[in-house]
């Protein structure tokens, strides 16, 4: 050092590349947290200003992680936003509507009888006799051919909820509860939250304490957990699940609007206000997301094949030759839906003959064949009568309406399908098949198209 000269040196604070880092990422979050409240997202617009319910539902403990692993998405705009009306007024059209109207799942009647399956088991033409319904005579398969394994209890609450109903289920202990955001100060007392769980599920739900198992009901923030005896069910859980997400109105039959929420999702808003602007503003009898990716079943049908997300596909090569001989089209502009393919982990429906014939017609779909909804959802929706009044709204809304998680780890030796992982399996639909020759060749022409 020069004598008479001090030495300059940095300030303490920047000498810590780590602090300097640490500082950075804290202004930049609270930049985008004051942003994002100032310009709220572009899909979502409300008419008033709304103060949703700031109290926790429910204190988990931490060695459970409920928030753990969320999927970010990185839309910024949306090419067909949604209005929400004020909640007040939403509350008081919607008690009105569920007053003045009858138990509308009556509409539909069901057949009765006894069987080993919980869904009777019918072939393809048995199934296909019940697509056109002439009359309200007609007995539709629906499922309940045994009891439903539940509580005498839990059967009284779910008999009681006679407005709108949020079903969701966890079955081999394949997500976590979360709690919903956003409701408003009225919503508990006129909304059941129902969650299906089984003895797996209710087995880790005691592990982490988040449930007591001594206790003869369950309760978990504002979700009342539904213990189901799987054993008598299904072997598959993801099967066991199809139950609640489609037979909904006839577990809940005094409800008459209801939303099926996958446990992989939060709900982000007030499900009052978005049946609302999803179903009744629209005057739909059910409103469900387009999938992100997808338009055409077969490119569905491929990607489950492929991904292993159902591994027979011997199977899924006979369920799309059998849809395809039966009047499957592939997705054209003249059709009057803007895709065949739908996200289903959210689906609203507003309960009456038309959404409650569609789901009956679904469920017998995919009790003979396998889980994976979106697989018969175009040939279901397509061939019905009476039509189904449908709004599939854009990737955009849903993303913004509800948060989506990923699942929980899968034990080792089991895939997605619940079919053992050793089994030996080709990746590809169209080996030494002539599956849907049409549709192939209908996706190939576009796939060209898109490529000159």
């Amino acid at each position: 050092m020069v004598m008479g000269k001090a030495k300059l040196s940095k300030p303490l604070i920047f000498q810590s590349k780590l602090l300097c880092i640490s500082l950075l990422y804290l202004i930049t979050t609270l930049f985008l947290a004051l942003y994002t409240s100032i310009y709220p997202t572009k899909c979502l617009f409300r008419s008033s200003p709304f103060d949703p319910i700031q109290t926790p539902f429910f204190s988990y403990p931490s060695s459970y992680g409920e928030h753990k692993y969320v999927i970010p998405t990185h839309r910024s705009s949306c090419s067909s936003p949604i209005y929400f009306s004020d909640y007040w007024m939403v509350l008081k059209e919607i008690l009105q509507l569920c007053q003045n109207s009858s138990v509308s799942s009556h509409a539909l009647r069901y057949m009765k009888g006894n069987s080993k399956n919980f869904g009777g088991n019918f072939g393809t033409q048995k199934r296909i006799s019940y697509f056109d319904l002439l009359n309200d005579s007609v007995e539709v398969p629906c499922g309940f051919f045994k009891r439903f394994p539940v509580s005498d209890s839990d059967r009284m609450a779910m008999e009681s909820c006679h407005g709108v109903v949020v079903v969701s289920a966890i079955f081999n202990d394949h997500d976590k509860i979360r709690q919903p955001k956003s409701l408003g100060s009225k919503t508990l007392d006129n909304v059941c939250f129902f969650m299906f769980v089984d003895d797996i599920t209710l087995k880790g739900l005691d592990h982490h304490e988040v449930i007591s198992r001594n206790s003869h009901e369950y309760n978990v923030g504002v979700w009342r957990i539904i213990k189901v005896s799987s054993k008598d069910l299904y072997d598959n859980p993801a099967m066991n699940g199809v139950i609640p997400k489609y037979l909904v109105h006839r577990l809940f039959s005094n409800s008459k609007f209801s939303i099926w929420v996958d446990a992989k999702l939060q709900l982000m808003v007030d499900p009052l206000i978005l049946i609302h602007a999803l179903v009744v503003s629209e005057k739909v009898d059910m409103a469900i997301s387009k999938h992100p990716f997808f338009i055409h079943t077969m490119e569905e049908a491929l990607a489950t094949a492929r991904w292993k997300k159902w591994k027979d596909v011997d199977g899924l090569r006979n369920q799309m030759e059998t849809y395809c001989e039966n009047g499957l089209q592939p997705w054209t502009p003249k059709k009057p839906y803007p895709s065949d393919v739908p996200d289903s982990a959210l689906i609203l429906r507003k309960h009456g003959l038309n959404s409650n014939l569609f789901s009956c017609l679904v469920f017998n779909e995919l009790e003979a064949f396998n889980p994976r909804d979106q697989l018969p959802f175009a040939y279901v929706r397509d061939r019905m009568k009476p039509k189904l009044k449908l709004n599939m709204f854009e990737v955009e809304v849903f993303e913004q309406v509800a948060l989506e998680y990923r699942h929980n780890l899968k034990k080792k030796g089991t895939s997605a399908g619940g079919i053992p992982s050793s089994k030996s399996v080709s990746n590809d639909l169209y080996i030494n098949s002539s599956c849907c020759s049409k549709c192939h060749n209908y996706l190939l022409e576009m796939w060209g198209e898109s490529h000159n």
